[in-house]
């Protein structure tokens, strides 16, 4: 059975040993292996696919304790559950359900909620529940949410609340890397007037500060003076298709582990 083990500690010798003795004593075979030693924090992080047993899980707790570790056993073979909002801009949701019906994703879109109803009949396409939703009702977006392990925002033009957000699993979302030059409505028009010669595309975790979750993954592109704004939406939309859809994967292939305010991505 494939298996990913994940953890984060306080940063000492012994940490690797620890963990493969462990996994060699339970005939567990390491397939690829992953650390780093954050010198700022002083933490380490280790992402470990193995073939095993979960029955490891009781275990491992005795070392995990030893060490004073964060961690989690993945079962690679559950499908995770995901849950999609998105307003009017759907090239994200596009990009998604087409990666998730041809199975580049490790995880079932179970829903797809949205306070427009632009994208019902292609969701209903792909056989996937579309739900209207009023943005002030977040007693139904945490309704939809429950039994789902990530929330992703594809361009979904609404702030959450605090309490929404606390009451939410993991949750993505996608922007455009303008922020905070260039705030509000129309950002690529507002490039356009600046000048601008790069423009991106940022996928992070959502929590209660605005914007500035913990980033997983950002997207660049050298654009020039003759790009018009319609250009350069279209080329900030590529972008955000490509930044969403790889923080998507790697959070689900358990790729990422959070350190503080930012994150440690093994690719």
């Amino acid at each position: 059975m494939d298996l990913v083990l994940t953890l984060s500690c306080p940063d000492r010798v012994g940490v690797v040993h620890a963990v493969t003795g462990f996994l060699a004593a339970h005939d567990a075979n390491i397939l690829d292996s992953q650390e780093y030693g954050d010198p700022d924090s002083g933490r380490f992080f280790m992402r470990v696919h193995v073939t095993g047993t979960p029955e490891m899980r009781d275990g491992f707790s005795e070392v995990a304790d030893q060490f004073g570790m964060d961690w989690a056993l993945h079962d690679l073979s559950v499908r995770q559950k995901l849950l999609v909002l998105v307003s009017r801009q759907g090239h994200c949701l596009h990009d998604l359900l087409y990666r998730q019906s041809t199975g580049t994703f490790p995880a079932d879109v179970v829903g797809v909620a949205s306070n427009h109803e632009d994208f019902r009949g292609l969701v209903e396409s792909y056989g996937i529940p579309f739900h209207h939703i009023v943005p002030a009702d977040t007693a139904s977006i945490v309704a939809l949410a429950q039994g789902v392990d990530l929330v992703v925002l594809a361009r979904y033009m609404q702030i959450l609340s605090d309490e929404l957000v606390q009451s939410l699993p993991d949750t993505i979302n996608i922007h455009h890397s303008f922020l905070p030059s260039f705030k509000g409505a129309r950002p690529y028009h507002q490039a356009h007037e600046r000048g601008v010669k790069l423009i991106g595309a940022t996928a992070h975790y959502v929590t209660a500060d605005l914007d500035e979750g913990p980033i997983i993954e950002q997207e660049v592109a050298r654009v020039s003076h003759a790009y018009t704004p319609d250009q350069l939406v279209a080329q900030g939309s590529d972008l955000e298709t490509v930044c969403l859809a790889r923080a998507v994967r790697w959070h689900l292939e358990h790729r990422v582990l959070r350190n503080g305010t930012r994150t440690v991505v093994f690719t």
